[in-house]
């Protein structure tokens, strides 16, 4: 499993991915009850098959949620599903499910850049013993214990002094960057209480989609034979993302695997002249065997 281990393992790493250092907020979506819970929180690793992260509330082992990972060093927003595989406390580990082949070479790409920008160019010490000559006269001779001591006392100040600036440029972007993320909340939050300013046809909305995310078919519903489409009526904030949604018709399991899906839907903002509003509108979504 990639998401880590029980708790207080303490024997050996069984991941089968390596995993790399990745402090950012994000935001992990679960289902319950058919209505989204945002849980905002701070990634603490990443790799291709999993990802441990601090949350702002719990998650049972077994949940499906939807994670939307910003990726610094490369374009664009890592948006995917897992499963909750660990929960200690806040800190959870996770396990992705169906990550595509180029949501894995983002993610590689990612860990490769990151350690270049991180990597340190440490040189070695410089020889000890007599020193060179000087104008044609050879200088004192330095003892080699006291030497290397002498370069071992400077490159540990150095280091020293180089982690206390990194460590604060580290916090002060942590703390702004979960500052941002508590703003965006709020903004959500908003755009969720806000009036609808109009009711949009669904042909006209289904022209504005830019990201579309397929439904997964419920291995339940599968075995039961349920099938049919179901309309929901959503809400469309002014930055284009769904942020609400009901059902209307249909069988709960497949109301929640329709909603699921339309969680990260994303349409191009629709326009009450010439500025982006907030709309009502229709979709409908279909599963057949």
């Amino acid at each position: 499993m990639a998401a880590g281990a029980k708790p207080g393992w303490r024997g050996p790493s069984r991941r089968r991915a390596p995993r790399f250092l990745l402090q950012t907020p994000l935001d992990v979506t679960v289902l319950r009850s058919g209505i989204p819970d945002t849980l905002p929180g701070r990634s603490v690793n990443l790799g291709e098959r999993g990802i441990a992260v601090m949350l702002a509330g719990e998650l049972a082992p077994g949940e499906i949620v939807g994670i939307e990972v910003p990726l610094p060093l490369v374009a664009g927003l890592l948006r995917t599903r897992a499963i909750v595989r660990h929960q200690d406390n806040l800190r959870c580990g996770l396990e992705f499910v169906g990550l595509s082949v180029e949501q894995r070479a983002t993610i590689r790409d990612w860990a490769k850049r990151a350690r270049v920008e991180t990597e340190f160019d440490v040189s070695p010490l410089p020889p000890v013993g007599k020193e060179k000559a000087r104008g044609g006269q050879i200088g004192p001779v330095t003892r080699p214990g006291k030497g290397k001591k002498k370069w071992l006392a400077i490159g540990a100040s150095g280091f020293v002094m180089l982690l206390a600036t990194v460590s604060g440029v580290f916090w002060w972007r942590w703390n702004r960057g979960w500052e941002e993320l508590e703003s965006s909340l709020r903004n959500g939050e908003a755009a969720v209480a806000e009036k609808p300013q109009a009711q949009v046809p669904a042909e006209v909305m289904q022209k504005l989609i830019v990201h579309r995310v397929e439904p997964v078919y419920p291995a339940e519903a599968q075995r039961a034979n349920l099938q049919g489409i179901i309309a929901l009526d959503i809400v469309v904030g002014r930055d284009g993302s769904v942020v609400s949604m009901h059902a209307l018709n249909g069988p709960d399991v497949l109301a929640r695997a329709a909603m699921d899906a339309l969680r990260w839907w994303k349409f191009e903002p629709y326009r009450v002249n010439g500025e982006p509003a907030v709309v009502e509108t229709t979709v409908a979504v279909e599963f057949k065997r």
